[in-house]
């Protein structure tokens, strides 16, 4: 599944290409946080504007809506090339997991389903790395660069609700909170995985029967396909009840989420010790770096399916690599 990150033939889209969507990445979260800037400026002269009328000009007030514009812009423009070259690298990834499996096609034959791992499994898996891959560095660079802005900015945010002072506050609060979370939809979708994998192992026995039966009368008839089919109805029903539960803890906690930020910050705003803009650019930033410490929460469904296909792959791998020694040992 990684021989496209040690193989010296895919080395300049490996090595170069993931430097490439690195320095993308990175620039895009530079420009997010122009962005996080530009929020705290505007809102102060709204505010500005709506208790002293006459203190900001027309001119100045557009002003600012065109500089959000042309920094919106660059960041479009950024992020849809670095998506087009995303797209490219993961099939590039996939190509070559697909040439190992071609080569090793005599062997990997033998195996059942090995048909659905070269072609979907190597599809699903090009395509979950490339969401969560980019979402991961993502939510890192994100991390790295807004990190030190929100602990800049706590240092006017001493108090908390019920605890009293606290030295950034919003930072810890942020920490703690996604921690949590994350702790607590883990133990609760802890089962998921191994359920995913089960519904990808029934649904290919319940295939390969109906493949079988379009060149054989006598296969998939219906006793045997009606067994096949109810066990995969079976493993379906199970994963529903376990979704049941994750999903309603998942989005109490995202629900609950939305007001922490301005229950931290409520001490703060009732004193009337900071302004409006301030307040619009501590809660970006604050969602920003909990939103990254978020990343296993906010994944945690398709990272359950990246396990299912990764644990077919390897499983399928290793198969290959038995009959490999096998032969070898017969050979000598």
């Amino acid at each position: 599944m990684f021989k496209f990150f040690t193989s010296k033939n895919w080395f300049p889209w490996s090595i170069l290409g993931s430097f490439i969507i690195l320095i993308s990445t990175w620039y895009q979260v530079q420009l997010d946080v122009r962005i996080n800037k530009w929020f705290g400026e505007f809102y102060d002269t709204l505010q500005k504007a709506l208790t002293e009328p006459g203190s900001v000009s027309e001119t100045e007030f557009i002003g600012y809506l065109f500089t959000f514009a042309k920094v919106a812009g660059l960041w479009i423009i950024i992020a849809v090339l670095t998506g087009f070259f995303v797209s490219h690298w993961v099939f590039r990834w996939r190509t070559s997991m697909a040439d190992y499996y071609h080569q090793q096609w005599l062997k990997a034959r033998l195996t059942e389903g090995a048909a659905q791992r070269v072609q979907e499994d190597t599809l699903k898996f090009a395509r979950i790395m490339e969401g969560l891959g980019v979402g991961l560095l993502d939510s890192i660079m994100t991390l790295i660069a807004f990190l030190p802005i929100l602990w800049g900015l706590s240092k006017q945010v001493s108090s908390l609700p019920w605890i009293g002072e606290v030295s950034h506050a919003l930072v810890w609060v942020a920490i703690i909170s996604a921690l949590g979370g994350t702790i607590v939809l883990a133990a609760v979708g802890i089962k998921l995985p191994g359920i995913e994998y089960d519904i990808q192992k029934e649904e290919a026995a319940y295939r390969k029967e109906l493949v079988h039966g379009e060149d054989d009368p006598i296969r998939a008839a219906p006793p045997t396909i009606g067994q096949l089919y109810s066990r995969v109805r079976g493993i379906h029903y199970k994963s529903y009840f376990h979704y049941l539960y994750f999903n309603t803890v998942k989005w109490s906690y995202f629900q609950g989420m939305v007001i922490v930020p301005y229950l931290a910050l409520a001490p703060t705003i009732v004193s009337g010790a900071i302004t409006l803009g301030f307040v619009q650019q501590i809660t970006r930033a604050f969602g920003r770096v909990e939103g990254s410490l978020q990343y296993l929460v906010k994944s945690w469904s398709t990272i359950v399916e990246l396990i299912s296909v990764w644990k077919r792959l390897r499983e399928f791998e290793s198969k290959l690599n038995l009959d490999k020694n096998n032969k070898e040992i017969n050979i000598s």
